[in-house]
């Protein structure tokens, strides 16, 4: 994990959430999000191009995502 300044986490209450992972994964502009699947997925691969845009935050119930800056 090196080099990586963020950690996001999703609440398991939404994870499987098929329409928040989509709106999710359109509204965050590098990828963060992917709904591909069963349940959503953290791309951790793209972690670090997080603009810390803040949008992923106003997409679900308040606390379900999560931005941890892991840098002070």
């Amino acid at each position: 994990m090196s080099g990586m300044f963020i950690e996001v986490t999703v609440d398991a209450k939404i994870a499987d959430d098929r329409e928040l992972a989509k709106k999710l994964e359109e509204v965050c502009p590098v990828a963060i999000f992917d709904s591909s699947g069963e349940t959503l997925r953290i791309a951790e691969e793209n972690l670090d191009e997080c603009v810390l845009c803040d949008l992923c935050l106003e997409i679900g119930p308040k606390g379900a995502v999560q931005v941890h800056k892991l840098y002070e």
